[in-house]
């Protein structure tokens, strides 16, 4: 029976993607873990693999197709021994075209009654989380795909106990994130007889002055999308309160430099953002009033600080995460940040490595950048900014010198955290960085 392979929902937030990129073509056999395609999220650009062997029948969906709807059908597998080109013959026509733009709302004429606006068609929603599954009979073979089964491994995820999803009942990737929890948190209630605040919906067209400036008209990419419109959900629905110290780098950076001496050999490079990103994780383990999140009703506590790190990428900007920043040891962030900074630009994070974190940390002191004030990335609590280090003049035991020094700003959410909270965190953090042999006990 002709297999059908959908859109797949790689991200809990992903609710249409662009099909970058065939990797196949109609005819060719595949394999299960074969890599199918290249799907363009809302985060990153990511691999689409097959779970099934068999042969490409029919491509539904070409490459460069955008707004493709989780779901929807990109192309046929022909199983093993049937036609390739029966199974393509009763393919179903795929519709990848847009849908069209709603028409905006008349006013009812005087001796009408306005009618009740009609209920929303249903929108096409990644599955539910999937029941346990029933036990298996001793040495029945699990069906999953290689995908989940290394998911499944690194999480500590027993396959056994899950019901897949995917054809003939196969465990695919959907099903561990289900299992580990990954679903995408409702969002909160608004409070009775409060408007949730609406977005524009038109953009106001340049005058005669605007129209006549050279310009090139760039379409946005779903990462970009998905930027803009949680930075304005941030903005929009978080209130922040800024805070700012100045601190000084001298002996931070003369520790960096004696353990990149020693380090040499390993071939183990610290850059002053690797301590930085310790120096906040200690910071969030001692004033654990920051290391918070905002959910409607209640406080989300966080007991370890995993540290998201801004990386700028062609498409835009991405957090890949240090998990459990503040047990690591110095090289160890170094190594991992390199590794996924690498991987964040040529598009190939795991969802796993980039959604979640407890905090933030963008630096851009390597821009010249003296200060600025980040936003939050919800639902954190905090990010921290980092400006450049520069020689400025500066007190030092009530006389007055010469030295490096940084401005670093903490950005928090009002609603989960106190400005003395805050304060006590900046306070910290300025103590870690200038006392910095302390993060290495």
């Amino acid at each position: 029976m002709p297999i059908e392979l959908k859109m797949p929902a790689l991200s809990p937030t992903m609710e249409e993607g662009t099909l970058a990129k065939w990797l196949v073509k109609e005819g060719d056999k595949v394999a299960s873990g074969d890599i199918l395609a290249e799907i363009e999220t809302d985060k990153a650009t990511m691999e689409f693999e097959a779970v099934d062997e068999g042969t490409v029948a029919k491509i539904l969906v070409p490459e460069g197709s955008e707004g493709v709807k989780v779901g929807a059908p990109i192309a046929i597998l022909a199983g093993e021994g049937e036609d390739a080109s029966k199974a393509a013959s009763a393919a179903p026509k795929a519709d990848t075209a847009a849908p069209a733009p709603p028409k905006a709302p008349q006013a009812p004429k005087p001796d009408e009654t306005p009618k009740a606006p009609s209920a929303p068609a249903a929108v096409e929603t990644p599955p539910a989380p999937s029941a346990p599954a029933a036990p298996r009979s001793e040495g029945e073979r699990i069906k999953a795909s290689p995908l989940a089964r290394r998911l499944a491994q690194a999480q500590n995820i027993d396959l056994s106990s899950l019901k897949g999803s995917g054809p003939g009942g196969r465990i695919v990737r959907a099903d561990i994130d289900a299992a580990a929890g990954k679903a995408p948190a409702a969002a909160p209630a608004a409070a009775p007889g409060v408007p949730a605040p609406a977005l524009a919906t038109h953009l106001v067209m340049p005058g005669p002055m605007e129209q006549a400036i050279p310009h090139e008209a760039v379409k946005l990419s779903n990462i970009r999308k998905t930027i803009a419109r949680r930075l304005t959900e941030a903005k929009q629905q978080v209130p922040h309160i800024y805070l700012t110290v100045d601190i000084q780098l001298d002996a931070l950076l003369k520790l960096r430099g004696e353990l990149n001496k020693g380090l040499e050999a390993r071939g183990v490079k610290l850059s002053v953002n690797d301590l930085l990103i310790k120096a906040l994780a200690q910071a969030l383990i001692e004033v654990p009033e920051c290391n918070v999140a905002f959910a409607g009703d209640q406080m989300l506590k966080y007991s370890r600080a995993d540290i998201s790190v801004a990386v700028s990428v062609p498409a835009g900007l991405i957090t890949p995460i240090i998990v459990d920043a503040g047990s690591k040891s110095v090289s160890a962030i170094s190594a991992e940040m390199k590794d996924l900074a690498a991987r964040a630009r040529d598009g190939k994070l795991q969802p796993t490595e980039y959604q979640g974190g407890t905090a933030s940390i963008s630096n851009m002191g390597m821009f010249g950048i003296k200060n600025f004030e980040a936003v939050i990335n919800p639902p954190q609590g905090m990010i921290m900014a980092i400006g450049a280090g520069e020689k400025r003049p500066y007190v030092i035991n009530d006389s007055l010198q010469i030295a490096t020094v940084m401005s670093a700003t903490g950005s928090f959410d009002h609603r989960a955290i106190d400005g003395a909270d805050g304060a006590k965190l900046m306070q910290a953090f300025k103590r870690l960085v200038e006392n910095p042999l302390g993060m290495l006990a």
